[in-house]
């Protein structure tokens, strides 16, 4: 399983999804604090599991007496009509977490659901699909996590572990040889990639030494040309126009990477079902 978001970070995102749906307490607790209850979840569509733990947290922040048991583990392959999970556990804390619950999960599945037909649309290839940092406020961790539930990789988490040298980087500093000298030294060993979007500026930042470069909005036929033209001298990145039905001939051009903006802001959730039964 990929490595998961830290306990008090989804334990955070959990309380406040809590507080911004039951916020002052819930008025349809029509039913007695211990009347027991069970419920199944099944899912209506294909896709892959990602969410879990917010799941769990959920109802354990509610009611510590309410038990999950997993018939699935995030980042497996899912089919309409599986038991994902059980529940069991009082009635009120199930029916006041089951909305909760199942935005984190359906929305984490979403986002798995999509990076995995990413994967295996250039899975013929050595390409990795990337994310970006186009994410849904307060849950960047989290969806980059369903990222690689999914299959595809993370590029920078934020601004701090890693630099892309953007063209307005550029012209505030004056060039792409002094741009990326002064991020090298910078970033201290982290991640430096650098934007261009020309042959003309490929060829200027590979003499500079860029270890890593974006190829911006390249047509197809130029980013052929730029893969031989940097000859491994540089990891390369395409970026722009690429979408689930291009993928794969994208990355048949040889580049290194794909990042896909579309992975976490664009999110449908997968279609779910939470079912109750009073014990």
């Amino acid at each position: 399983m990929p490595f998961l978001a830290p306990h008090t970070l989804i334990a955070n995102q959990v309380r406040i999804a809590l507080e911004e749906d039951v916020g002052s307490g819930d008025l349809t607790a029509l039913l007695a604090p211990t009347r027991p209850a069970r419920a199944v979840l099944r899912t209506r569509e294909d896709g892959v599991l990602c969410g879990c733990a917010w799941f769990d947290a959920v109802f354990s922040q509610l009611d510590p007496a309410v038990r999950v048991i997993w018939r699935a583990q995030d980042g497996d392959r899912v089919t309409a009509g599986d038991t994902l999970c059980e529940i069991e556990g009082p009635a009120r804390a199930l029916l006041t977490g089951e909305r909760t619950a199942l935005n984190f999960l359906q929305t984490l599945s979403g986002t798995a659901t999509l990076a995995r037909r990413y994967a295996d649309a250039v899975a013929h290839t050595k390409t990795q699909i990337l994310d970006t940092r186009k994410t849904l406020p307060g849950l960047r961790l989290a969806q980059k996590y369903a990222v690689r539930c999914g299959g595809c990789a993370n590029h920078r988490m934020g601004l701090y572990d890693g630099v892309l040298i953007k063209e307005n980087h550029i012209a505030a500093v004056g060039s792409i040889a002094a741009t990326l000298a002064q991020a090298i030294e910078l970033a201290a060993g982290r991640m430096v990639e650098i934007e261009v979007e020309t042959l003309e500026q490929l060829e200027e930042a590979l003499t500079a030494g860029a270890p890593r470069v974006l190829l911006d909005n390249f047509a197809l036929a130029d980013l052929r040309k730029a893969v031989a033209q940097t000859s491994g001298r540089a990891l390369l990145e395409a970026s722009g126009g690429i979408t689930l039905s291009n993928a794969g001939v994208y990355a048949e051009t040889g580049v290194d990477f794909l990042s896909v903006g579309e992975l976490t802001k664009s999110v449908r959730a997968l279609d779910l079902s939470l079912r109750f039964s009073l014990s």
